[in-house]
């Protein structure tokens, strides 16, 4: 049976790990957490989102990076201190804009794909991660905002997904809790939220009864392949590393995967944009019956929300362009948790809790999905903004991609052990 490793056990890997299993590979995931699921996929927006497959590489989005690189609570912020790094992601940025339609419509498609995958997933192994499907609804302060929306619309239609325009009476028919006087919106009823942590979670239990091996703890600190055996090193506290061989490797690694693929001859100019969250506590009945059940995307502000049961109300946004800061800068929660208070006013914010993480960007806002230059090194990276709406999807793409690499790698193989049984 052809070993496969898998690095990185964050939404991608564990969906890639339980994708490959099902294809009957021997996999074995390594993770440096003590358990899944514990930095980016730990507390994201919760969308899953087609309807946010606009990707960024637009002329508007480089006018408003502008106007708000002076401005520490602007949804947007960039570290002027120059490095390499940032420079050539930011270049590679700007030289993908003529891109920006098809790939939007690509990630689209990709979306409304990986939502039957995560589904069927989660209903076969019996996942519950407070799913909700009461759609997601685009708010506009402004006509500029709406009208944008409009051409974004039709991009999301090319991809398979349809939505529609509702007035502001119609918006707050859709969600009455939400405060405030607004333009317009967009509402995408096929839209849903949940917990990537808890998702995360279930998903791994279930690859692991399907013969996965997770190895937390495992700070892996070396890759190689010559193209037929990959080599994964795992620092040991005896100074000593430990030496896996395997057949094949998946780089799920999410921010560290650009060092990872530099070790494997590689390119993957993937950036750490940092986001930020906040997990308001519905402590008392009040706020529960003042918080959204729909979820939102403020175009304005750039954040999104969702409900996660009863009691949970998650907000989240910014892109914080800081190189590996992971701060929890108290400026940039403060804005989140003043939009929750104007918005949804009823909500007691007194019990709060703040996150950041790092999320994996290409300068495309295309995921890395596919082969490496050596024969049995595959990618599924990247995914930005959109991991958790992706990554079903994604998984599935690497795990065709791997299982036609590997038999047709299997022939070859046969062929030199008859030789070398010839010669014997």
């Amino acid at each position: 049976m052809t070993k496969i490793a898998i690095i990185g056990g964050g939404i991608t890997g564990v969906t890639t790990a339980y994708a490959l299993a099902k294809r009957g590979f021997s996999v074995t995931l390594f993770e440096r957490h003590r358990y899944a699921a514990m930095e980016t996929s730990f507390a994201n927006g919760g969308q899953l989102s087609a309807s946010n497959a606009e990707v960024w590489n637009y002329s508007g989005t480089i006018l408003k990076g502008l106007k708000w690189m002076l401005k520490s609570d602007a949804p947007l912020l960039v570290n002027p201190k120059p490095s390499w790094h940032k420079l050539s992601w930011f270049a590679e940025f700007i030289a993908a804009i003529p891109q920006y339609e098809r790939n939007t419509v690509q990630t689209a498609r990709m979306a409304v794909a990986a939502r039957a995958h995560l589904f069927e997933w989660a209903q076969e192994e019996g996942i519950d991660f407070d799913l909700k499907k009461e759609g997601i609804l685009h708010i506009y302060r402004d006509k500029q905002g709406f009208e944008h929306a409009g051409e974004v619309s039709k991009l999301l239609a090319q991809g398979g997904l349809p939505r529609h325009a509702v007035t502001p009476q119609e918006m707050k028919a859709i969600e009455p809790t939400l405060a405030g006087n607004y333009y317009g919106g967009y509402f995408t009823q096929s839209d849903s939220t949940g917990d990537i942590h808890k998702f995360t979670q279930g998903l791994a239990q279930a690859a692991q009864r399907l013969g996965v091996r997770i190895l937390y703890g495992q700070d892996v600190t070396a890759l190689s392949s010559n193209g037929t055996q990959a080599v994964v090193k795992v620092a040991q506290l005896d100074g000593q590393p430990s030496v896996h061989t395997f057949d094949s490797l998946v780089i799920c690694a999410g921010t560290a995967s650009r060092e990872f693929a530099a070790q494997l001859g590689d390119r993957v100019n993937v950036y750490p944009v940092k986001g930020y969250s906040i997990t308001v506590n519905l402590n008392d009945a009040a706020s529960q019956a003042g918080a959204p059940v729909v979820s939102l995307l403020d175009d304005e502000t750039k954040l999104v929300t969702s409900r996660l049961g009863v009691d949970r109300f998650r907000v989240a946004g910014t892109a914080e362009f800081n190189g590996f800061n992971r701060d929890i800068r108290a400026d940039r929660i403060r804005p989140l948790v003043a939009w929750v208070e104007q918005c949804f006013p009823k909500i007691d914010t007194r019990s709060v809790v703040p996150w950041a993480g790092l999320r994996p960007m290409m300068p495309n806002m295309m995921p890395r999905v596919g082969r490496g230059q050596a024969a049995n090194v595959f990618y599924n990276t990247g995914h930005g903004h959109l991991g958790w709406t992706l990554s079903a999807a994604t998984a599935d793409m690497v795990g065709e991609v791997v299982a036609d690499a590997m038999h047709a790698q299997a022939p070859v193989q046969m062929a030199a052990s008859a030789v070398q049984t010839a010669a014997v």
